[in-house]
C-alpha cells in the first residue's frame, strides 16, 4: 500500500472519529461526557450543560474542515490542519489532567489521538514535500 493511500485512510479515520464523537456530544452530551475523562460534568441547562454541546460543535467543525481538505485534494493543507487541530486534543488532555480527571483517559484517548494526528500530519507533509521538490522544468528529450 502506498504512503498516499495509508495517509488517506488515516486521515479519513480521524475525520470520521472526530465527527462521530462530536455528534455524540451534541445529541447525547450527558451520556457521552463521562468518557471524556473528567471527574464531574455539568448537567442540565442551569448547570452549564450547554458547554457539552459546544464541545460537540467544536469537534464537528474540526472534522468538517479536515474532510473538506481531504475531499478536495489539498493534501499539504490537510497535513497542516492535522498538526494544528492536534492542539485541541492535547488541550483536552491537559484539561483532564489539570482537573484531576482520569490519567488513563487523558493519555490513552486524548494524548494518543493528538499524537497520531501529528504523525499523520507529518506524513502528509512529507508526502507532499516530495512532490513539491520535483523539478519545475522537464528534462530535455532526445529527438
Amino acid at each position: 500500500m502506498s504512503l498516499k493511500k495509508i495517509n488517506t485512510v488515516l486521515a479519513a479515520a480521524f475525520i470520521l472519529f472526530i465527527l462521530w464523537f462530536g455528534t455524540e456530544f451534541i445529541l447525547s452530551p450527558e451520556t457521552t461526557a463521562p468518557g471524556f475523562g473528567l471527574p464531574s460534568w455539568p448537567s442540565g441547562d442551569g448547570d452549564g450543560g450547554g458547554f457539552l454541546i459546544i464541545k460537540g460543535i467544536r469537534d464537528v467543525v474540526l472534522a468538517l474542515v479536515l474532510g473538506i481538505l481531504l475531499v478536495t485534494g489539498h493534501r499539504r493543507a490537510l497535513g497542516w490542519a492535522l498538526l494544528v487541530e492536534a492542539l485541541a486534543a492535547y488541550g483536552d488532555m491537559a484539561t483532564v489532567l489539570a482537573h484531576h480527571g482520569s490519567v488513563a483517559t487523558a493519555l490513552g484517548v486524548h494524548g494518543l489521538t493528538a499524537t497520531l494526528m501529528v504523525v499523520n500530519g507529518l506524513l502528509m507533509m512529507r508526502e507532499t514535500g516530495k512532490v513539491a521538490a520535483a523539478p519545475a522544468t522537464p528534462a530535455p528529450q532526445p529527438a
